[in-house]
């Protein structure tokens, strides 16, 4: 499922990352890979925040839309 859709504080594991090479790239240095686990901390009207590791990253709809996930 898309993250845009994905419950908020919930376990979560990055099923795949689409978009182009550039976005897949940036993404990738961000530490958003498939097999990844994160949590979805919350949901803003700019874009979500979620929790990569000990990291919080704040992503924006566009970078968001690229990452599928299913519940861990």
């Amino acid at each position: 499922m898309p993250i845009l859709l994905a419950p908020i504080d919930t376990d979560l594991t990055i099923h795949q990352v689409y978009g182009s090479d550039k976005t897949i790239q940036h993404l990738r240095e961000m530490g958003i890979v498939p097999a990844m686990h994160c949590r979805l901390l919350s949901k803003e009207p700019s874009g979500v925040i979620l929790r990569v590791g000990e990291s919080r990253l704040a992503l924006d709809h566009n970078l968001a839309k690229a990452i599928s996930v299913i519940v861990a």
